[in-house]
């Protein structure tokens, strides 16, 4: 046969193109076992790194600090320091690595550290890699990592990008997050216009900052990246990421000027849903994983950059190694089994894909427009316009799941199973962190600030590099060089995050509460009109105008979606609701239901923290002569902590299988009416 005349088989096979960069979400308990785990997953045919920080280093807290209690180590790795960073990447050359940092307060700390680390190595750090997450927008709207006000945030965010696009001209200083807006009920429409939004704020601020020059500002357009959410509405996923692409396109032409249309090109990462993964029949879990992948890897013209996939039984606690082999091991067979990088983009020409990307172009336009005359996204913030929406969109979405409309296979439909055998030994099926590693975290954090001047590091003393940062925070100078200053002085996170608090101060989020409309109307008959009915009568029983509750987030888990939901249903049925947004302690918890003269308290973790906070909001009301106040507790909570809290004094817990809010809401007035020695109600629901 002919060269003229190979197959077009064969020369598709010598055209395949280079899969994308494989990443695995990772992170825990210490930065010794953190590595490990990177090294082992770089072994198994990882290709770049995802890091995943622990909240008091997200949220800017050193791990002795009285909100880190519970936190350490438990959805990350904590780093409090350089040494710790040290430790997270001994033996990875950096230089030869992309790393994805999912961090965004503290971004500009964690990236400091990474780079004195680089250097360490004897790295060039023009040459490396990776990204830094750095949206502060989402944070205020969907997961609550958030630390100072919008104005000082978006400073940091500007000023980190004006410095890597001249010291480090490989790394995206930003990555865009539409991810957590899906999650916190954004529609497709809202998605990519709050996260074009937000680019738009950033691009804007960095442009009219004046520390980078119009010509080089195609340098920072092409230097932007998003982070985006891929559910299991496949055709509709798709088609949202060449909608995201085209308006893309079109802003950084129109508003920015950029003509080079590489510079131009929409660069995104994913992480496929891992809060529309279930706890029920956690097996369905792998389908979807592997469905909502191929929305963002079939479409060659809308292909993601980089993948990272959760693992089967995240909704069950944290994925043990083997979990996250299984996740890396289905893009694998993706990429290097099938013949999908062998062809051209397969949907082009489709009238029902360029019909949908249309409307969704429009629409989310037509939004931004809306936005922009708000005077933008961070306008749009506080105003509490944007969580508003959010939390609307959200309760729309539950009450259809709840009322059938919206089917979740094993949830609400097709519920009968035979025994699951990766669930037997649920004690087994993940990953738990030692209670103790906490202490020996902070046992090392006092040995590091003790020691840290002395040899082999010799770092200076950071009492200089602290007062030089809190001046350049006063003034305008860039804040990269003084936070590289106190990365190398030895100073902590939290001592780092504590100087920009007193210049900057801090932000308490809206919580779109009050003005979400409501989702499930009390019709005749209906089961929200049969929980009216029981708060109604029970207030009376009780003497009061209204039943009150206060939902309570304790710990520094920022992620509201559920109480946010049990919140409004709770006003809806009833309830005078006591909610104060996230990052709340114990004590003041407790002190908010005694000031409120509460008749239950509701405290939602997904973080892990339950088996330390909860039991001390208990003693507290104990102390407090309280013991009639019911606590009920939700998140992602094994069952043998559920039977220990509910040994602990805990009225009723719920985990992600509960998806009856309604329902909730009845149990909670059931639990009330329990603790103050009132016969049970027969209500019809």
């Amino acid at each position: 046969m002919s060269e003229r005349q190979t197959t077009p088989a064969a020369q598709a096979q010598r055209e395949r193109e280079r899969p994308w960069l494989m990443r695995t979400y990772a992170g825990h308990s210490t930065a010794e076992a953190s590595n490990e785990l990177y090294r082992r997953n770089l072994a198994k045919g990882q290709t770049g790194l995802s890091v995943a920080f622990d909240l008091p280093t997200q949220t800017g807290y050193d791990p002795d600090h009285v909100l880190a209690r519970g936190e350490v180590g438990r959805v990350g790795v904590p780093v409090s320091h350089l040494g710790d960073m040290r430790r997270l990447f001994q033996d990875i050359p950096l230089e030869q690595m992309n790393t994805s940092m999912t961090i965004n307060a503290t971004a500009m700390w964690l990236l400091a550290l990474y780079q004195v680390v680089a250097e360490e190595q004897g790295a060039d750090i023009t040459k490396l890699q990776g990204t830094t997450q750095n949206d502060i927008v989402k944070e205020y709207l969907s997961r609550g990592t958030h630390v100072f006000p919008p104005g000082p945030s978006l400073r940091l965010t500007t000023d980190m990008i004006a410095y890597t696009v001249s010291h480090i001209p490989k790394w995206n200083p930003i990555n865009i997050c539409s991810y957590h807006l899906q999650e916190a009920g954004a529609t497709p429409v809202q998605e990519i216009a709050y996260a074009m939004s937000t680019a738009i704020a950033v691009l804007d601020a960095v442009r009219d900052s004046g520390q980078v020059p119009q010509e080089r500002m195609g340098d920072v357009v092409a230097r932007i990246s998003f982070f985006v959410n891929a559910g299991v509405r496949f055709i509709e996923e798709m088609c949202k990421m060449r909608a995201f692409g085209r308006i893309w396109d079109r802003i950084t032409r129109e508003r920015y000027g950029i003509e080079n249309p590489k510079q131009r090109r929409f660069r995104y990462g994913v992480q496929v849903n891992s809060l529309g993964l279930t706890e029920a029949q956690p097996e369905n879990n792998v389908q979807r994983i592997v469905l909502e992948m191929l929305a963002v890897t079939l479409s060659k013209d809308a292909r993601a950059r980089a993948v990272q996939l959760p693992a089967w039984n995240e909704a069950l606690g944290l994925p043990r190694p083997w979990d996250q082999q299984w996740s890396l091991r289905i893009q694998q067979v993706l990429a290097h089994e099938s013949d999908l990088l062998e062809y051209e983009d397969i949907f082009e020409g489709s009238h029902v894909v360029e019909a949908k990307v249309a409307q969704l172009v429009e629409e989310s336009l037509a939004e931004i427009q809306r936005i922009q005359e708000m005077g933008g996204a961070m306008a749009a913030v506080e105003s509490g316009y944007l969580k508003s929406q959010l939390v609307s969109s959200h309760a729309e979405r539950r009450a259809r799941i709840e009322s059938g409309q919206e089917k979740i296979v094993g949830v609400n439909v097709f519920e009968t199973t035979e025994p699951n055998p990766l669930t037997a030994d649920l004690d087994t099926a993940v990953q738990t962190v030692d209670p103790a590693v906490e202490a020996r975290v902070v046992a090392a954090l006092q040995t590091w600030r003790d020691t840290r001047y002395q040899p082999p590091f010799n770092h200076p003393r950071p009492c200089k590099a602290l007062e030089r940062l809190k001046e350049a925070a006063k003034g305008t100078d860039n804040l990269m060089e003084a936070t590289l200053e106190c990365a190398r002085a030895g100073v902590t996170t939290g001592e780092w995050a504590g100087a920009l608090r007193e210049v900057f101060g801090e932000f308490r989020a809206p919580t779109g509460v009050s003005s979400a409309p409501v989702a499930v109307p009390a019709e005749e008959g209906s089961a929200m009109a049969g929980v009216r009915r029981k708060v109604e009568l029970t207030a009376r029983d009780l003497g009061v105008g209204k039943l009150r509750f206060l939902v309570g987030k304790p710990g520094l888990d920022g992620h509201s979606n559920g109480a946010e939901q049990i919140a409004v249903r709770a006003r809806d049925a009833g309830f005078e609701v006591v909610y104060q947004g996230i990052r709340l302690t114990p004590e003041q918890i407790v002190d908010a239901a005694l000031a409120e003269d509460v008749h239950a308290v509701g405290l939602s973790i997904l973080s892990g923290s339950h088996a330390q906070l909860v039991p001390d909001v208990l003693e507290r009301l104990r102390v407090a002569g309280a013991t009639d106040i019911p606590v009920i507790a939700g998140g992602i909570i094994p069952n043998g902590d559920a039977e220990r809290l509910r040994a602990a004094g805990v009225a009723a817990v719920f985990t992600p299988k509960d998806f009856d809010i309604t329902g909730i809401i009845g149990r909670i007035v059931d639990e009330i009416r329990k603790a103050n020695k009132l016969d049970p109600l027969e209500v019809p629901a």
